[in-house]
């Protein structure tokens, strides 16, 4: 396959965006990381259905079983995946959700190919990040991070939208995005009971907060980010040179968002150390951080724990973004062009299809 060497093979090309999807195209369904369980299989087949009502053809793919932590070996994974990435019939692939060891499947992954082949719209969260993040940054392939198939049935709050409205939109498109400040306090909608569910429990008010100063925010970049727990194995690697991606595509800087899926703070805050040492943000004009559920520590909180690492950028930072893993969920499409605002009575974030 075309796994990177140590040297990091780019061929840098400028961000390429995928088709709009049209009614009558196909969408690909993989689980590159996790599969769904039997009990679960109600609440894919609501999802699938929703995706069919949208006028696209669906195609389940092999590898979705959720008996172990991945859906079928490593090999398996991304023959599908790569498959499904260059097949000229399907338009866009989405897993189910994330999970844990993507990691395994980047080796094995045709970069090479990826590169020359037509683009895909590849949408996820969570342990795709390992996945999304490296094929913009290595193919300049523009990724959808958020909602992964089995949160499409639940309705968009006033001021989101779905990945679906996003990967149906024409290239150069812009639009916004503002916070419905309300969010879920706890927990999960339980799928093996309520397989039908599509109204969000957002019972907890939060608005977006900035922690490095007081002030108002304006300030725009070409979007890149990921999940915190899977980026930070990547740092240091081929698969996650961003400043390589900066200079070629980002000369006025980056709009960097992260998110901690449930590490506690004083691991979020090493690993964010981590990240910005190995260059990460180096090019940040700004740093959007998600939302968390992950536990504080005994003397540190998330918060704290991201302005003891990323403090030293002297940007803006600002927390408690849609952007992570507590419902609901903003999309935002890695390497776009972002404006990000934030003042008292206005937050909100812009993409540009360019």
């Amino acid at each position: 396959m075309g796994g990177l060497d140590g040297r990091a093979r780019i061929l840098r090309v400028s961000v390429r965006y995928p088709n709009p999807l049209r009614r009558g195209d196909r969408v690909g369904v993989t689980s590159p990381s996790s599969g769904v369980n039997e009990d679960l299989r109600g609440r894919l087949d609501v999802a699938v259905q929703d995706v069919r009502d949208r006028g696209f053809e669906v195609v389940v793919g092999d590898c979705m079983d959720g008996a172990g932590h991945v859906s079928a070996p490593a090999a398996d994974r991304a023959s599908e995946l790569m498959s499904m990435l260059t097949d000229p019939d399907i338009k866009a692939v989405v897993p189910p959700w994330g999970g844990e060891t993507a990691i395994d499947l980047l080796p094995l992954l045709d970069w090479d190919r990826l590169r020359d082949a037509e683009p895909t719209w590849l949408v996820g969260f969570s342990d795709m990040s390992t996945i999304i993040t490296p094929l913009t940054l290595l193919t300049g392939t523009a990724t959808v991070h958020g909602n992964n198939l089995m949160d499409t049935p639940y309705r968009a709050p006033e001021g989101l939208l779905s990945w679906l409205d996003i990967v149906t939109a024409p290239h150069g498109h812009s639009f916004t995005q503002s916070p419905p400040n309300r969010h879920r306090s706890t927990g999960w909608d339980n799928y093996r009971t309520q397989p039908e569910v599509r109204e969000y429990t957002l019972d907890a008010a939060g608005r977006w907060t900035r922690l490095d100063a007081d002030g108002d925010v304006e300030v725009e970049g070409r979007l890149i980010g990921g999940c915190i727990e899977t980026l930070c194995n990547l740092t240091g690697t081929g698969y996650l040179d961003v400043a390589a991606f900066a200079r070629a595509e980002a000369p006025d800087g980056l709009l960097v968002y992260v998110e901690a899926a449930g590490d506690d703070a004083f691991t979020i805050c090493r690993n964010l150390h981590g990240m910005r040492l190995a260059g990460f943000f180096d090019s940040a004009n700004a740093v959007l951080v998600g939302r968390t559920s992950a536990p504080d520590g005994s003397s540190l909180t998330q918060h704290q724990a991201v302005l003891d690492a990323l403090g030293p950028l002297n940007v803006p930072i600002i927390a408690d973004v849609e952007c992570g893993h507590v419902p609901p969920f903003m999309p935002i499409v890695n390497g776009a062009r972002g404006r990000v605002v934030h003042t008292p009575t206005r937050s909100e974030l812009t993409q540009t299809l360019t």
